[in-house]
């Protein structure tokens, strides 16, 4: 029987228990993660926390919605047995009425087929990095080397403890003036995350530092599930000129080939990224997102013109 639970409701344990388990646990579903990117958020629960669906939950003019949280890519039915889109779909049926929107984005394995919601393909690129680093390196693009060849001869050096409000900065004053929807409330959010993550002993910031001992480029990665996650990164025009990035990555599938890790890039469907992602050999991964749209149609035009205009959600 799946279980509709307020936060308070959830036990904790049990849950954390669930997360770790799932063959399709990952380090979003965790309740200590749910609880730093959406407070308040609820859940639907199977028998004694056999499957669970996280529900992020806000609400704006008297509507209460679900949407994916900044910050975490993936959420959907976290399962310790095996899980089929009919299963998944008695999940989002189970969705309590009052959730008058839904936009979340599910896990690799919690599969849905279109049915009374709409299903949007989206992509990741993941990297296993069993293989040794020779083998690894084989697969990168001659864009990719030919920036490694670019960070070898500007005198680069990384650091693998540094702040996280540094790199936070740095793509805050770089490429963040183009994301107006970041704003000083999500940036907190980032900042609690990551120190939650150093102190849990999972996540660390790593940073390249140019000639002139100045921060170019910079990646907070998180371990979980034998994944390592590219959280975040900043990246300043002159990293970007001498292939900062490049060089911090290459060191990272260094550091870690011919360990049972997969670099998960938290993909993108831009372009622009998944070149720069599939440039190290990355394969595309999908997975999908659900959107379910209870709204009147009245309310449904001007909503969307709402959401546009105010980044509302």
């Amino acid at each position: 029987m799946i279980r509709h639970l307020k936060n308070e409701e959830i036990e904790r344990d049990k849950w954390d228990e669930c997360i770790a388990d799932a063959f399709n646990g990952n380090v979003y579903g965790f309740s200590w993660y749910l609880d730093i990117v959406s407070p308040g958020w609820e859940a639907l629960v199977e028998d004694d926390y056999l499957r669970v669906f996280p529900l992020p939950i806000k609400q704006k003019l008297n509507i209460v919605y679900s949407m994916q949280p900044y910050f975490t890519q993936q959420l959907g039915v976290y399962s310790r047995l095996a899980l089929n889109t009919d299963e998944v779909a008695l999940f989002l049926q189970a969705i309590p009425a009052i959730f008058r929107f839904i936009d979340l984005n599910m896990n690799v394995f919690s599969r849905a087929q279109a049915d009374s919601w709409k299903v949007i393909e989206m992509a990741n690129y993941e990297l296993d990095l069993i293989p040794d680093y020779e083998s690894l390196r084989e697969g990168y693009s001659q864009n990719v080397r030919r920036n490694l060849k670019k960070s070898a001869e500007s005198n680069l050096s990384l650091v693998k403890n540094v702040r996280p409000e540094e790199v936070v900065t740095l793509f805050r004053e770089n490429r963040g003036k183009q994301f107006g929807h970041l704003r000083n409330e999500q940036y907190a959010v980032l900042l609690r995350l990551i120190y939650a993550g150093i102190h849990k002993g999972i996540a660390q910031v790593w940073g390249v530092y140019d000639a002139h001992n100045e921060l170019c480029a910079g990646v907070v990665w998180l371990f979980s599930h034998q994944e390592a996650i590219f959280l975040f990164s900043g990246l300043s025009e002159t990293g970007r000129s001498n292939g900062a990035m490049p060089f911090l990555v290459d060191n990272f599938i260094r550091e870690h080939a011919g360990r049972q890790l997969t670099l998960d890039f938290e993909g993108s469907n831009d372009e622009g990224l998944a070149r720069f992602y599939g440039g190290f050999g990355s394969e595309k991964v999908s997975y999908c997102r659900i959107v379910i749209n209870r709204l009147p149609l009245w309310l449904r035009a001007s909503l969307s013109v709402w959401r546009k205009a105010r980044n509302i959600f």
